[in-house]
């Protein structure tokens, strides 16, 4: 073990004994452009107890950082609170290593444990929500936050210490020493923290809903929310509940993200007029090519937005397959209250042109306003002006959605 991998104190008796990845720069497709950590906690009382475990990878630091506080042969109870390889990884090494008293799970948990690891040779116990586990002068209460992100998801509330140990919900991909949110710029929090939401939880969004309902029901008193993934918030942990309160919604913005593929420069010229009639409305337009933007980073610009207008070139009678990579990307995503529409260019064939207006209506859920225009080569002065004029179009009912949501909401506040 190396002896300069130490844990860092949360509280007198809590630990973040975690591991920071630096180099990762691709989780799952999401460009994790500036790294990120697994983290896991140690409480330590009459039963000491870990929360998750660490990518297998990072096994030696893991085992430092926890060796730094205590034998990790002392480790009573081990706590999973979610079953994805990057906090599970380790846990049969410290089974072998503790041979704690108990391994707790939920009960889909355990089932994907033991998918997982075939080996496991290990009694896992199953918590129920609401189920408290005491470990001496703490207890630890157990709700289960199914398909936040996954059906084995759960949540740990140690009532003593008010923290709430959230697995991956509220969580963002940020590798830093700072494990506090209070020591991170504000800006570079709450990016990552949108990104994380519009990459990893937003097709979940209604299971969100629940599970913020729940908590607010609870009224849990809150001094940390300890994440899987990036800092330990504490000081704005109002406006992270808020923000998972608001982001689920979905409200439309008057905000167009225009994304686009392009060969030759004839469906940029085309963008650009779309781009064009969308400002002329007063909208905030994000113009986001396929050649220089991650299918992450316009996942994140959807998350606010309230249009897509998509466009693409034809190869080989497809979709270009950048585009194509998108859409696919956007279908599992499955963003809602949007409206838009699709165009592009074409040499000899046109039928992928009508297949993106059918994925963008079918599979991804947008509501198409206008037209597909498309551009035989070229798009000459009619064409052009035609891409103008649909940006206006959807740009005035951008606005009108937009207006009948301030209503609605208007509305449910007094009724």
């Amino acid at each position: 073990m190396n002896d300069y991998f130490k844990a860092l104190k949360i509280t007198d008796n809590i630990y973040w004994v975690g591991a920071i990845d630096w180099q990762i720069r691709n989780f799952h497709g999401y460009n994790t452009s500036r790294g990120t950590t697994y983290n896991a906690y140690l409480v330590i009382d009459d039963k000491i107890t870990l929360i998750d475990t660490v990518k297998k990878p990072f096994k030696d630091e893991f085992l430092s950082r926890i060796d730094s506080i205590i034998d990790p042969a002392d480790i009573d109870y081990v706590i999973s609170n979610h079953s994805e390889m990057d906090h599970s990884g380790l846990l049969p090494e410290i089974i072998d290593i503790a041979k704690p008293e108990k391994v707790i799970a939920s009960n889909m948990g355990i089932k994907a444990l033991h998918s997982h690891f075939h080996n496991l040779n290990y009694n896992i116990h199953a918590v129920k929500d609401g189920e408290v586990l005491n470990t001496g002068k703490y207890n630890i209460n157990f709700f289960e936050t199914r398909m936040l992100h996954w059906p084995d998801s759960m949540i740990s509330y140690l009532a003593e210490e008010q923290i709430l140990f959230s697995n991956d919900i509220f969580g963002m991909h940020l590798a830093s020493l700072n494990i506090f949110d209070d020591e991170i710029e504000d800006y570079i929090l709450f990016n990552e923290s949108a990104k994380y939401f519009a990459n990893i939880i937003l097709p979940y969004s209604t299971f969100v809903s629940k599970a913020m309902h729940k908590l607010r029901s609870s009224n849990l008193e809150l001094k940390y929310i300890a994440t899987d993934h990036g800092p330990i918030w504490r000081k704005h942990i109002s406006k992270i509940l808020d923000l998972y309160e608001k982001w689920p919604l979905q409200e439309p913005t008057l905000k167009a993200v225009l994304i686009y593929h392009t060969m030759w420069g004839s469906t940029e010229k085309m963008s650009d007029a779309i781009a064009e009639g969308l400002a002329s409305e007063n909208i905030d337009v994000n113009v986001m090519p396929l050649n220089v933007s991650h299918r992450s980073d316009i996942a994140t610009e959807v998350l606010d937005a309230g249009a897509i207008i998509f466009g693409t070139s034809v190869l080989n009678g497809n979709i270009f397959p950048a585009s194509s990579d998108v859409l696919n990307y956007l279908n599992g995503l499955k963003p809602k209250n949007i409206i838009g529409f699709g165009f592009g260019s074409y040499g000899w064939s046109k039928s992928a042109l009508d297949n993106l207006t059918t994925t963008l209506a079918n599979d991804i859920g947008i509501e198409l306003v206008g037209e597909t225009i498309m551009s035989n080569y070229v798009p000459d002065k009619e064409i052009l002006t035609k891409c103008y004029d649909q940006g206006v179009l959807v740009g005035k009912k951008l606005k009108e959605k937009c207006n009948e949501t301030l209503e609605m909401r208007s509305m449910r506040i007094h009724s």
